[in-house]
């Protein structure tokens, strides 16, 4: 069975929203979902839902930077297990890698980090994204990484640069928080921190703590991990490192852990293919960069690994039975919809 499409809204949301002067009851009704959605002590929602309620946030504030004020005054101490641990850490690198690790407890959020040259670019991926994430969405997500290194070291940690997929000018909340160049209508939604920052060391690491929380965190993890099918699995990383070229079974069997034969036996038992599976992974990808109006169709055969475009619209043809730009135009109406409502 797959990872679920669950995501966690704990209380601390409500109460948050209600501080900027946003009612459950107002949210949840914008938003298009039950109406006591957030009685319980833990809310779960799907992706598309959380996407809704992103959305909604955004609308009934009229402020496209709610996000990061949103994320300045949520008090540490909140924080889930899962996000509290990464305060705990050695240091900035390890704390962001705990985060990272342990953010899928709350939503199948991903976050990959990628070192080189000097810099740490930490791109997001939803596995089960209706469409284009809200802007106060890729917000929160930034906005909680720059807050961490800065909360947890005691610096006006400045990231090196940001690119977002959003158009238009930034805010003047966006350019102070960030405190450093800010790109908009990019490829995809990256920020990118000076490696040197990574070095910079948690006064307030606390091993005891950790040693308490990480393996009750690692527990619950690896529960998840085990209900995850490997074909998932694999197209989680192909969607990761489709960019950089066509991986082979070999590139992917080593970021998963396992050896070529191992891989390709696990693959084979669930019914599919190593092909298949990229196919998939090409289809999926491309129907998310494709509901980015601000996306060339080139850059998308870029970015699904293509050498050429002449090859993208062959498979896309075979996928969708249309060209891209054809389904494009026939899908980009109500998802212009939601691009729009979040960028204002």
């Amino acid at each position: 069975m797959a990872q679920a499409d669950k995501c966690k809204i704990p209380q601390a949301f409500w109460r948050a929203a209600e501080r900027f002067g946003i009612l459950p009851a107002a949210l949840l009704r914008q938003a298009r979902l039950p109406a006591a959605l957030h009685l319980g002590d833990q809310t779960f929602v799907t992706t598309s839902q959380y996407f809704a309620l992103m959305q909604a946030l955004t609308d009934l504030s009229g402020d496209p930077a709610l996000g990061i004020r949103m994320v300045q005054t949520v008090d540490t101490a909140v924080h889930p297990p899962s996000s509290l641990a990464a305060f705990y850490a050695r240091d900035y690198r390890d704390g962001l890698t705990r985060l990272a690790r342990f953010k899928r407890l709350c939503t199948p959020e991903q976050l990959r980090l990628v070192e080189a040259d000097g810099d740490c670019a930490v791109h997001v991926d939803w596995p089960f994204a209706p469409g284009v994430e809200p802007a106060i969405s890729i917000d929160i997500t930034f906005a909680t990484l720059v807050e961490l290194g800065r909360r947890a070291t005691g610096q006006d940690i400045k990231p090196r640069r940001l690119e977002l997929t959003r158009s238009g000018p930034v805010t003047t909340t966006h350019a102070e928080y960030f405190g450093c160049p800010i790109r908009t209508g990019a490829a995809r939604d990256v920020l990118v921190l000076d490696a040197f920052d990574l070095d910079r060391p948690f006064p307030g690491h606390n091993p005891e703590m950790l040693d308490m929380l990480t393996p009750a965190l690692s527990a619950a993890l690896g529960e998840i991990e085990a209900h995850t099918s490997v074909a998932e699995q694999v197209k989680i990383v192909l969607k990761r490192s489709l960019a950089s070229g066509q991986p082979s079974l070999s590139d992917v069997a080593r970021q998963l852990g396992m050896s070529d034969r191992t891989l390709q036996r696990r693959i084979t038992e669930e019914g599919s293919t190593f092909r298949e599976l990229l196919s998939d992974a090409r289809r999926d990808l491309g129907r998310y960069l494709l509901a980015n109006p601000t996306t060339d169709i080139e850059e998308v055969a870029c970015l699904l690994g293509y050498q050429d475009t002449t090859s993208f619209y062959r498979a896309f043809r075979e996928w969708e039975g249309m060209p891209p730009n054809r389904w494009r135009e026939m899908n980009m109406p109500s998802r212009e919809v939601t691009a729009a409502n979040g960028l204002h």
